[in-house]
């Protein structure tokens, strides 16, 4: 009843009170998302092409970057032009943050979106009012694919939970609106998890949102316990690749299908699944997206790192901005009927693609999956390859852990990667968590296709 009240009243009020357009976008959305993709594709392109002759007038970045390779937006005719932009990197974003900011707008007014990556020096991008709002609209319509709706309760488990509303304003904002209870990832110790579990069996929640693996961790932990308790309408997992072995075990502890949803801080929601289940479809409202193999477009069905273009954000523009993950394009419709573009499946971050000394490139979801089912007693693994030949696995032992574990774990290191490969291994209590509370599976600090880049110093 209660979310009712709040979907068809609070939130349209607290909407106005705020001067937010959200719930509006929101509706349009819904509608244009079943366009066709050729009417989906022109309305990209009408907004890519206002944002790039925004950008030359009005950040010294863009200005001379494209002046220096010959591309101010009058000679910039269609997509394939675009393409001819060097991408945008993030040693950009932090040697340039001045220069890519708009001067059309003051820099007091915008608001700050800072994070760290996998290099753990912070980036900062700003974002202007508009966006934010079209933005969340954006991110509302993908949520509810998941078959939650706006007003009901929702449980995250997320790092720095009360950082993102401080506050009586944001508390009162809470207990009204957003109606959501929070578990810090950064401190996910027996207690927190006990507390949390015993929180969301007593006032169940709608929605369920997290990282990937901490979804994972926490469906493990209640299992354990007899169970959730509990039947959610959703789970969103992000922020991480979903592997499919937590995908299911998620799946099974509550009972709902999990939807797969991905993006990034500092363009926001790149893509999601919807109810269907059967790819990703991309925020072509908010974002276009392009996928780049050895600076060249990949073939759908082939892998490419992934490349964004924000529609929307006129206070710092991003245009062909290389995110430093991995995923594959789909040429195919969703049977759900949108016409958003699909991508098949992420496969992870540049940087987690091992290079055998062939050459040859093997995704590390694929790697990590078929290493820890097949090495009796691994709890958890994570694969550090330091060189083509070296490699360095960090593993959570379980029961059964012991001397046949490391003869079938030498063996599948001679069968992947050739008998001159070398092997250590480290034993943890845990796979440790970056600063974000996200967790990596495989490491690589070799070179590979995706992360070469078209670098113009400006």
């Amino acid at each position: 009843m209660w979310s009712t009240v709040v979907r068809y009243g609070i939130a349209p009020l607290w909407a106005r009170w705020e001067g937010s357009p959200y719930l509006r976008h929101d509706r349009a959305l819904k509608r244009t998302q079943f366009d066709p993709p050729d009417v989906i594709r022109a309305r990209q392109w009408q907004a890519m092409s206002r944002m790039l002759r925004h950008a030359y007038e009005t950040t010294p970045f863009w200005h001379e970057r494209l002046d220096r390779v010959g591309l101010p937006p009058e000679r910039v005719r269609d997509f394939k032009d675009f393409e001819a932009i060097p991408v945008l990197t993030k040693e950009d974003l932090r040697g340039h943050a001045d220069a890519l900011r708009s001067r059309a707008f003051d820099r007091a007014a915008l608001h700050p979106k800072v994070t760290s990556g996998s290099t753990g020096v912070p980036v900062e991008v700003l974002v202007d009012e508009a966006a934010m709002q079209f933005k969340r609209a954006c991110t509302l319509r993908s949520d509810e694919w998941s078959g939650w709706r706006l007003g009901r309760r929702a449980a995250k488990l997320w790092g720095h939970p009360l950082s993102e509303r401080p506050g009586w304003r944001g508390r009162v904002r809470n207990l009204l609106l957003d109606r959501t209870r929070f578990l810090d990832t950064l401190g996910m110790d027996e207690a927190a998890l006990t507390g949390f579990a015993r929180s969301l069996r007593r006032c169940p929640p709608s929605l369920l949102f997290g990282h990937a693996h901490s979804l994972y961790l926490f469906a493990e932990f209640v299992r354990a316990r007899g169970g959730a308790g509990f039947r959610p309408d959703g789970v969103i997992a992000t922020a991480m690749v979903l592997h499919d072995w937590q995908r299911r075990a998620v799946e099974e502890v509550f009972g709902c299908p999990v939807t797969n949803r991905y993006g990034c801080e500092e363009v926001s929601l790149i893509a999601c699944e919807c109810e269907r289940h059967r790819g990703l479809h991309v925020n072509a409202d908010g974002v276009y997206v392009e996928l780049l193999r050895d600076g060249a477009p990949a073939e759908p069905g082939e892998s490419g790192s992934v490349v964004v273009t924000d529609l929307v954000n006129r206070a710092m523009p991003l245009l062909r901005y290389q995110v430093g993950d991995v995923a594959t394009a789909s040429a195919r419709r969703c049977p759900c009927g949108r016409g958003l573009p699909l991508l098949e499946h992420l496969e992870g971050r540049e940087a987690d693609y091992v290079v055998t000394p062939e050459g040859e490139l093997i995704s590390g979801i694929s790697l990590t999956d078929h290493f820890a089912c097949q090495v009796p007693g691994a709890a958890q693994m994570q694969i550090i390859q330091e060189t083509p030949r070296r490699f360095v696995f960090r593993v959570v032992r379980g029961p059964g852990f012991g001397p046949d574990s490391l003869s079938r774990l030498a063996e599948m290191v001679a069968e992947r990667f050739g008998p001159d490969a070398e092997f250590a291994c480290e034993y943890l209590d845990r796979i440790p968590q970056e600063a974000s509370g996200k967790y990596r599976f495989c490491v690589s600090k070799v070179a590979n296709p995706f992360a070469a880049r078209r670098e113009v110093t400006a």
